[in-house]
C-alpha cells in the first residue's frame, strides 16, 4: 500500500509526472533543432543557437523568431516547424495515446498520471474521451482553417504555395504558435475579413480550453456547464472586447497602426485582430513596435494572462486571473468564501492562483532584470519580449533579433518556463502531504 499523501511517480523512471514532460519537451527541442540544421531544411546557414531557439519557440507554441521563417527554411523545414508546433500544441502525451491506441495497446497508470498533468486535469476518469475528443476538433478545425484560408492564400500564390500556406496558417494558428510565412506576419492581409476572421476564430477555440470545448458540446445549454467552462466563457468575451476597445482607442491616431487605413471599418478589423491576438496567439496585422507604450503595456497584461487551460495557450490562463479578481472582491466586501454562478470556489483554487501568480511575477521580474542587465536596451521592448515568451505568445517590438545567445538563452527559458513550468507547479500544487505537527495559529499584519 502507498502512505497516504506520498508523491505518485512513474514506476519504470522513478520520475513524478512533470518531470517526464519537461524531459520529453526538452528531447523533442533538441530533436527539432537538429532536423532543422539539415542542409534539406534551410536555404542558407543557420548557427545552433538559432535552431535551437526556433525550435524551442515552435515546441512551447512562442512564435518568437530570430530567422525569418518563410525565406530561410525549405519546404521541408518549415514542414519540420509545423510539426513541432503540432506536437507541442497538443501535448506530446496526447500524440502517445493516438500512437498506443492504433498499434491496440492500452496505457499504463503511470502513463495516464503523466497524460492527466499534460492536460491539466486532474482527474482520470474521462481523461481518454477528453483525448479523443482533442483529436476530433484539431483535424476538423484545422481542415476547415486550410480550406477557408485556401481562398485568399490560392489566388495570391498560386495552387501549391497557397494550399500549403494555407495549412501552415492554419496548424499555426489553432496552436496560438504565431508562425507565419511572412516577414511581415500577418499585415498584408490586415482588412482582409476573411483571414481576419478565420484566423481570429481558429485561435480562439484552441484557446478556450479542450475541456470547456467537450462541456459545451455535451450539454449544450449554459445551465448544466460547469464552473469552470462558465468562467472561461465569460472571461474570454470580457478579455475579448477589452482587447479590442483598448487597441482601438489608444491606436485610433496613431500613424504608424491604425492610422495607415483610411476607413472607420479598416480599423475596427484590424484593431479586432490586435485586440484578440495577445492572448497567446502571436500573429499581427499592425507593426507592433510602433504601437504606443500605453498600447503595449496593455497587451503585456493580455499576454500574462493568456487563454485557458487544457488548451494551446500559455499564460497564467483566464480563469486563474478571475479566481483572483473574485478573492479580491470577496475581501473587499468581507466573506470568507469565493463564489460564482451559484457554486462556491475551493480554497485550495486559491492557494494554487496566488502560486501561479507569485511565480508568474517572479519569473517576468528575474528575466526582465537579466535581459536589461545584459543588453541595457529599452526597457518597454525588452519586458515586451520577456512577457511574449513567458506567455507563448510570440509578438514582439523588435528586440528579439537583437540579442546576443546569452538573451537568446533567457527567452528559451522563458519560452519552456511559460509552457511546462505551469504543469510542473500544479502537480506539486496537487500533491498533498499531510503535516506531521500542528502549530497554533499566530498573526500576521498585512497591508
Amino acid at each position: 500500500m502507498r502512505p497516504p499523501g506520498s508523491r505518485r511517480r512513474d514506476a519504470t523512471l522513478g520520475l513524478p509526472p512533470p518531470a517526464i514532460l519537461t524531459i520529453l519537451y526538452a528531447v523533442l527541442v533538441a530533436i527539432g533543432a537538429g532536423l532543422l540544421k539539415l542542409p534539406v531544411s534551410i536555404t542558407e546557414p543557420l548557427t545552433w543557437s538559432e535552431a535551437i531557439f526556433t525550435s524551442a519557440s515552435a515546441v512551447t507554441v512562442t512564435g518568437l523568431v530570430v530567422v525569418d521563417t518563410g525565406s530561410h527554411y525549405t519546404l521541408f523545414g518549415q514542414a519540420v516547424i509545423a510539426g513541432l508546433i503540432q506536437l507541442g500544441g497538443l501535448g506530446l502525451m496526447t500524440f502517445a495515446v493516438l500512437v498506443l491506441g492504433s498499434l491496440g495497446m492500452s496505457m499504463g497508470l503511470p502513463s495516464r498520471m503523466t497524460l492527466r498533468e499534460d492536460l491539466g486535469q486532474t482527474s482520470l476518469r474521462d481523461l481518454l474521451v477528453l483525448v479523443r475528443l482533442i483529436v476530433v476538433v484539431v483535424a476538423g478545425c484545422t481542415a476547415l482553417g486550410t480550406v477557408a484560408l485556401s481562398f485568399a492564400f490560392v489566388p495570391d500564390l498560386g495552387w501549391g504555395p497557397g494550399l500549403w500556406h494555407a495549412l501552415f496558417h492554419a496548424i499555426s494558428a489553432f496552436n496560438n504558435a504565431g508562425f507565419a510565412l511572412w516577414p511581415d506576419s500577418l499585415t498584408r492581409y490586415a482588412t482582409d475579413p476573411l483571414v481576419n476572421l478565420v484566423i481570429t476564430g481558429l485561435f480562439i477555440t484552441g484557446g478556450i480550453g479542450f475541456a470547456v470545448i467537450a462541456d459545451v458540446w455535451g450539454k449544450r445549454r449554459w445551465g448544466p456547464l460547469t464552473l469552470h467552462s462558465k468562467l472561461m466563457l465569460v472571461g474570454t468575451l470580457a478579455l475579448i472586447l477589452w482587447g479590442w476597445m483598448a487597441f482601438a482607442a489608444l491606436e485610433w491616431t496613431n500613424p504608424d497602426t491604425l492610422g495607415l487605413h483610411e476607413h472607420a471599418w479598416q480599423k475596427w478589423l484590424v484593431a479586432w485582430f490586435q485586440g484578440v491576438t495577445p492572448r497567446t496567439a502571436g500573429f499581427n496585422t499592425a507593426d507592433i513596435g510602433a504601437t504606443r507604450d500605453e498600447t503595449s503595456f496593455m497587451i503585456i497584461t493580455l499576454m500574462l494572462v493568456g487563454g485557458g487551460p487544457t488548451s494551446t495557450a500559455g499564460g497564467i490562463k483566464v480563469t486563474t486571473f478571475i479566481v483572483l479578481l473574485l478573492a479580491t472582491v470577496a475581501f473587499f466586501k468581507r466573506r470568507s468564501e469565493i463564489s460564482a454562478f451559484g457554486r462556491t470556489v475551493p480554497t485550495e483554487d486559491l492557494m494554487r492562483v496566488t502560486a501561479l501568480v507569485s511565480v508568474a511575477i517572479l519569473f517576468m521580474a528575474v528575466a526582465t532584470f537579466l535581459i536589461l542587465l545584459r543588453h541595457r536596451g529599452d526597457f518597454m521592448d525588452l519586458t515586451f519580449e520577456a512577457a511574449s515568451a513567458f506567455g507563448t505568445v510570440g509578438l514582439s517590438r523588435g528586440s528579439t533579433g537583437d540579442l546576443d545567445a546569452t538573451g537568446r538563452a533567457i527567452i528559451i527559458f522563458m519560452m519552456f518556463a511559460g509552457r511546462v513550468g505551469p504543469l510542473t507547479l500544479g502537480f506539486f500544487l496537487a500533491t498533498r502531504t499531510k503535516p506531521r505537527v500542528r502549530y497554533p495559529k499566530g498573526s500576521v499584519f498585512l497591508g
